[in-house]
């Protein structure tokens, strides 16, 4: 029987990893300027030039590669804080992370500061939610989760009120459209230079994270069977909180605010491999790269205008979530 599993994981990793690379290689074809899988393998290869090859890796390149990363990193995070809580209904910004990175990026707006400041900004504000959620969950709650989640709920309410005010002062005909769009969220500013820190960021913590797989499913059995079995909840819960909001951080000083990817591809990678973290980990963080690149490409395809991606990820996440809730709702009672 456990062999019988791991052949079945392998192939859904397999097939998962497969169709990944075929979506990715589609994926440079589409937009305004199409391009058939043909001549993009011929272009990745380096046998053509010219239009094809700007098109290929300095258009479209660095916005597959980010998608990849971002949508990765925000399934891995998520799967990781649904584990850690037990609660289907947490998301990577429930620390108040993506509200407290988007003013770090609304200040740096407002200020006219250069894109790789913005970048360093939005980081750093996501640090400093987390920071303090968790010294209210400490200091107030003293360790409750509830408290925890609660301060994390203040921080973000407190840090969306400041990027109204940076809204609020901002031009309204040139500074107040571009902190509009990009707290909308979108790959428009990536570049194949600016995804190498966050992707060594978001791997060293993939890495945690898959280091942490047996003791959070040890946890999710209960904290009285996870004591006998030696697991310490306090050391497990600060690595795995941790790198699910550095990851978490650091993309959306990559990309912006784009909800629900975070929320829903766990529960479809949950229905898949079941709650056992080391299956779901890998699952969740290859579905969400999938997902985030074909609304990418929706984006960039449905009409002449880029479309942000955080309303198209809404859209399409808000009903589907609904449906997995009604698929998947009873195994969370």
């Amino acid at each position: 029987m456990t062999n019988h599993r791991l052949v079945t994981s392998g192939i859904w990793l397999l097939g998962l990893v497969v169709g990944l690379v075929v979506l990715a290689v589609v994926s440079f074809g589409i937009g305004r300027y199409l391009l058939d899988p043909l001549t993009v393998l011929r272009t990745l290869l380096g046998e053509t030039g010219g239009v094809e090859r700007t098109v290929v890796f300095e258009v479209r390149a660095p916005r597959i590669l980010g998608a990849l990363l971002v949508g990765a990193a925000l399934s891995a995070s998520g799967a990781a804080y649904q584990s850690v809580f037990r609660n289907p209904l947490v998301s990577p910004d429930i620390l108040g992370v993506s509200a407290a990175a988007g003013f770090g990026a609304s200040l740096a707006l407002l200020l006219g500061l250069a894109s790789a400041v913005l970048q360093v900004l939005a980081f750093g504000g996501g640090i400093l939610a987390a920071v303090l959620s968790v010294l209210i969950g400490r200091v107030v709650g003293r360790g409750s989760t509830i408290v925890f989640v609660l301060g994390g709920v203040v921080v973000g309410a407190m840090f969306q009120a400041l990027i109204s005010v940076t809204q609020y002062l901002a031009d309204p005909q040139n500074t107040l459209p571009e902190i509009t769009f990009w707290l909308l969220g979108g790959l428009g500013r990536t570049t194949l230079d600016g995804l190498v820190v966050p992707a060594v960021i978001v791997a060293g913590c993939l890495g945690v994270l898959w280091t942490m797989r047996w003791p959070l499913t040890v946890l999710a059995v209960g904290d009285d069977e996870a004591h006998t079995l030696g697991v310490h909840r306090g050391l497990v819960w600060s690595l795995v909180i941790g790198s699910a909001t550095l990851m978490t951080a650091t993309v959306v000083s990559v990309a912006g605010i784009i909800g629900w990817v975070g929320l829903v591809v766990p529960h479809l990678a949950r229905l898949v491999t079941g709650p056992a973290f080391a299956k779901l980990l890998p699952v969740a963080a290859l579905l969400g790269a999938g997902y985030l690149l074909v609304v990418d490409d929706i984006a960039r395809a449905a009409t002449a205008v880029d479309l942000p991606l955080g309303i198209l990820t809404a859209l399409v996440g808000a009903p589907f979530f609904v449906v997995l809730l009604a698929k998947a709702g009873r195994a969370w009672r």
